[in-house]
């Protein structure tokens, strides 16, 4: 007995000391990537430890549901598919000296093609195409410049935009034709982009008003919020104008419609999302007025490997090539069905429907002896739609 209690303290002692053995040749835990550069990777990392495609964020995070997401979603598709590595960073700050940081380390991780989603990337690109010639970068709503706003797109850079007055003018249609009277935009900051999306929304709801014999039933409050963020002020903003009986109010400002959506669901009433699918959100998602970023980016980058890259280029994405559209298998309308959907999205295609962009807009309102700064929606030719442009 006493034999068997020394072996089994022995066993012990030995068990003891290979566990602390292995404990102590246990290699140092990896640190961390930095904050701002956080990774979405294949699930083997690379021997060569480089990510030849990459994707810079703007404001936001990459699952922000909205532009980050829509690009990054195109870039996951291609790079799964062709087997390519692939990784997203996260600039500290808004400035364009993060944004080129950001830029130079997925240049130094080995990045051949860069992704630079939004207007904010238009002075870092501008200054990155000349900075890394043998890199490509595709520009998404923006064109680089040097802080003066005249574009200088170089051979190594493809700048794509998409035409917003178009979704927007669908999801206005769509929304006056689904019985809604009292609507609402509630856009982020007066960028090309947001503007093009509230004038087109405008004149889509016009549209279907006049179809409707709507003379002067419809009613648009309008307003800018001056950021992109999720706040108290925009969902106080957003409920506020639910309580004066807006019934649905197109979100176009990012992070703005996390706020709308609070307050639709405190009101119980109704969201209109923008840029990608917002559907899953919030069950007070209506339809989402979509840029086709996804297809976008993945068509961009299968050009680019398959040597047909258009670099230099400044193009347009419209429904004539699906660059904008409303996802109606997860649209909640009552009455606006597919057949709806398909018979209006084929007049725009055949642009049987003149609808106006930003520069229209600005051109009627020059002509009227209006300043830049005195240019609103409330320029915009209708006569069935009430507009208020709440400053």
């Amino acid at each position: 007995m006493k034999l068997w209690r020394k072996l089994a303290i022995v066993a012990l002692a030995l068990v003891m000391i290979l566990s602390l053995s292995a404990c102590a040749k246990a290699p140092a835990p990896t640190p961390e990537a930095p904050a701002e550069t956080p990774a979405e990777t294949p699930a083997e990392e690379p021997k060569d430890g480089t990510f030849e495609i990459a994707l810079i964020t703007d404001v936001g995070t990459i699952d922000d549901k909205s532009f980050n997401q829509g690009a990054w979603e195109g870039v996951v598709a291609y790079a799964k598919e062709a087997g390519k590595t692939y990784k997203y960073y996260k600039p500290a700050e808004k400035s364009d000296d993060a944004y080129l940081t950001s830029i130079d380390l997925a240049v130094k991780a080995g990045a051949k093609i860069i992704v630079c989603p939004g207007f904010l990337f238009e002075v870092p690109v501008f200054n990155a195409q000349d900075k890394y010639p043998e890199v490509n970068f595709i520009i998404l709503d923006g064109n680089p410049h040097a802080g003066d706003y005249n574009p200088v797109v170089k051979e190594n850079t493809l700048s794509i935009f998409y035409a917003e007055e178009e979704a927007g003018f669908l999801a206005g249609y769509a929304a006056v034709k689904d019985g809604y009277k009292k609507l609402g935009f509630m856009g982020g900051m007066a960028v090309p982009a947001v503007v093009r999306f509230g004038y087109g929304y405008v004149q889509g709801a016009e549209q279907a008003a006049k179809e409707l014999g709507l003379a002067d039933g419809v009613e648009i409050k309008y307003t800018y919020v001056g950021n992109f963020d999720a706040s108290p002020e925009n969902m106080a903003k957003a409920a506020a104008w639910y309580n004066e009986g807006t019934e649905v109010i197109f979100a176009c400002g990012g992070a703005v419609g996390n706020s709308v959506m609070k307050a639709a669901e405190t009101a119980k009433t109704k969201v209109i999302g923008v840029d990608v699918d917002q559907s899953a959100e919030s069950d007070t998602v209506i339809t989402s007025s979509m840029k086709n970023l996804t297809k976008s980016v993945y068509d961009a980058l299968t050009e680019y490997y398959d040597n047909a890259f258009k670099g230099g280029e400044i193009i347009s994405l419209d429904a004539t090539v699906g660059g904008v559209q409303l996802p109606m298998e997860n649209s909640r309308f009552a009455t606006f069905s597919q057949a709806d959907y398909d018979a209006v999205y084929g007049k725009v295609v055949k642009k049987e429907f003149k609808i106006l962009n930003d520069a229209d807009i600005l051109e009627i309102g020059t002509k009227a002896g209006k300043t830049a700064e005195e240019v609103t929606a409330a320029i915009i030719p209708v006569e069935n739609v009430k507009v208020e442009v709440i400053k």
